[in-house]
């Protein structure tokens, strides 16, 4: 199956099992915020309070010398947090619905999709956050903010490619529960989230640019902080790393499929 039809195939089951999907996320929000005093405002509320005591140790401590640090830091904050929820709780998503596949039949990359999906919900309340730092700080809105979507719409995409992979290797493999933790940490110390990519060694900044969230999160910055639109390397790196996970996650995701019911 060629990547196209792999991902036309997947959208059909999207469209099909549209009820399931919305009912899955919605339990993953109901369940994250149950027992919530405040409820969804943590989505507002969570990123403030990280970006205030980030920006004091990053700013005042380490003196980062960056424009807006509030604003600079959130934004990175924000989409990071976004992936690493996302493919935390899509990893282990088919191995707590086992007993419903086992029961029914259901596309069983629905449910890893879900979880990217309700992160991604979480995400875009968060975003009411960044516009709060951009009132706050002055910052000038210009048009190209409007462009906003494009990046998260594309980082949606790899976090779905990333989360088929790891949801169907931790079914035979559970060890990577526990791996990707460490794999995840390393990954945002390696992404400047906290710091400007122009503060390390060249040989180092080479790496980064390897890292398609670096990538993610520069074009989303251009945009909201500087009112730019990123060239066509920012573009290309997007475009091409969203879609090559993508395909990628499907097949793996396909071909271990057919095991999954003598693991969970």
């Amino acid at each position: 199956m060629t990547g196209r039809n792999a991902i036309g195939t997947a959208l059909q089951h999207l469209i099909r099992y549209k009820p399931l999907l919305r009912e899955l996320v919605v339990r993953d929000l109901k369940v994250k915020y149950r027992r919530s005093f405040l409820g969804y405002l943590w989505s507002l509320l969570n990123p403030l309070l990280m970006m205030a005591i980030m920006t004091v140790i990053f700013s005042y401590m380490f003196r980062f010398d960056i424009p807006n640090y509030p604003l600079y830091l959130i934004c990175g904050q924000t989409l990071w947090n976004c992936f690493n929820e996302a493919t935390n709780m899509a990893m282990t998503s088919v191995i707590q619905n086992g007993s419903l596949i086992k029961k029914v039949y259901i596309p069983k990359f629905i449910f890893p999709i879900s979880r990217v999906l309700s992160s991604f919900v979480t995400m875009l309340f968060s975003l009411a956050a960044i516009l709060v730092v951009m009132i706050c700080t002055g910052t000038v809105f210009h048009w190209e903010v409007l462009l906003f979507w494009i990046p998260l719409i594309l980082m949606f995409l790899f976090s779905c490619g990333a989360a088929l992979i790891l949801s169907a290797i931790a079914v035979q493999f559970r060890d990577i529960m526990h791996l990707y933790s460490v794999i995840t940490m390393a990954w945002m110390y390696g992404t400047p989230i906290f710091y400007p990519v122009d503060k390390v060694p060249t040989a180092v900044q080479i790496v980064i640019k390897l890292n398609p969230i670096y990538h993610y999160i520069n074009f989303f910055r251009e945009l909201v902080l500087y009112g730019m639109i990123p060239g066509p390397n920012t573009w290309f790196a997007c475009i091409a790393s969203s879609f090559l996970i993508l395909v990628i996650g499907l097949a793996v995701f396909r071909k271990l499929q057919r095991n999954f019911i003598l693991y969970i």
